[in-house]
C-alpha cells in the first residue's frame, strides 16, 4: 500500500488540475493558454501539476478586475432594505 500512494497522489493531483483546466473560464488560466498546460500537466504529471497550482490556477474571483473585499455577514437588523420592508 505504501508503493502505491505516492502514484495515486501523482493521479490525484492530475486529475484536479484537468479538472480546475477544463472549468476555468477562458482567459482566466495565467502564464500559458490553456492548451498549453494541459498538454504540461498530461506529459509531466507531478512537474506540471505543481506548476499549474503555483503558476497556472485563476486567482480567486476568476477574471480581470479589482478584487473587492468580503464583507461581513449583515444580520437582518442591519439591513435596511430589509427593515423598510416590514
Amino acid at each position: 500500500m505504501v508503493r502505491i500512494l505516492p502514484t495515486l497522489l501523482v493521479l490525484a493531483l492530475t486529475v484536479w488540475c484537468l479538472v480546475s483546466l477544463v472549468q476555468a473560464p477562458e482567459g482566466s488560466v495565467r502564464n500559458l493558454p490553456r492548451w498549453a498546460w494541459i498538454l504540461l500537466v498530461l506529459f509531466f504529471p507531478l512537474a506540471g501539476g505543481i506548476a499549474y497550482v503555483l503558476a497556472g490556477r485563476p486567482v480567486e474571483g476568476y477574471g480581470p478586475g479589482p478584487r473587492r473585499p468580503r464583507q461581513a455577514p449583515r444580520g437582518p437588523d442591519d439591513d435596511e432594505e430589509f427593515l423598510r420592508g416590514l
